[in-house]
């Protein structure tokens, strides 16, 4: 019996020693992919369509064909004489010129007006906060929204937050760059100056202090 359990435990740890081998050789997952907003200064800014979105879509004479339609994950959605119209990226003016030249396959000289409800967007469109934030989310972006906004929306810091050491992550021209954000300063001394603009797919990250 001893040496039936000794065999046994040899091979129990063989087959470990195999899985914990095979575990440490798995490959390393590819970084995220990059998706650039289109907006690249705060005045240029134009709401695009995202995935849950719910969008009016009213074709004139043709109420047969208008109605409400949310946006599905795919960023696409159905109507009643086309199955699959891509969405998600456009804004509603863009959208409504793409829809007029579908429905002009079915209809004479459609005239057609989008208007969005529910406002989520693109992830690209988003902005995110996490780390010592109150409540640490994701934003829909807004005309000229600033750090302040935003961190009122995440309802501030935590009390371990170390805000003047926070980064700020925004992708330009393809490329991923930090800044430093000094939220401390603006929020607890009223420095006006630490306040800065934000753009649409910024990525807030706030540490914890090392007391």
């Amino acid at each position: 019996m001893d040496n039936r359990f000794a065999n046994n435990l040899k091979v129990g740890l063989l087959l470990l020693a195999t899985f914990l081998s095979g575990c440490s050789s798995h490959s390393t997952l590819p970084s995220a992919t990059l998706h650039s907003s289109n907006t690249i200064n705060i005045n240029s800014y134009k709401y695009l369509i995202g995935s849950g979105d719910v969008l009016n879509i009213f074709v004139w004479r043709n109420p047969e064909v208008s109605g409400s339609f949310v946006v599905r994950p795919d960023g696409m959605i159905t109507t009643s004489l086309v199955e699959d119209i891509k969405v998600s990226g456009k804004t509603p003016t863009e959208l409504a010129r793409s829809i007029e030249e579908i429905l002009a396959t079915y209809l004479r000289d459609p005239i057609v007006t989008v208007t969005v409800a529910n406002f989520v967007g693109p992830f690209s469109e988003q902005i995110r906060v996490i780390g010592e934030a109150a409540q640490p989310r994701a934003i829909n972006y807004t005309q000229h929204m600033t750090l302040l906004d935003v961190m009122i929306q995440v309802g501030g810091l935590t009390e371990f937050a170390d805000g003047n050491d926070a980064v700020l992550i925004r992708i330009e021209n393809g490329k991923q760059r930090q800044y430093q954000v000094m939220i401390d300063q603006l929020l607890k001394d009223g420095e006006i100056s630490a306040n800065v603009d934000m753009l649409p797919g910024d990525i807030i990250i706030i540490p914890e202090a090392w007391f």
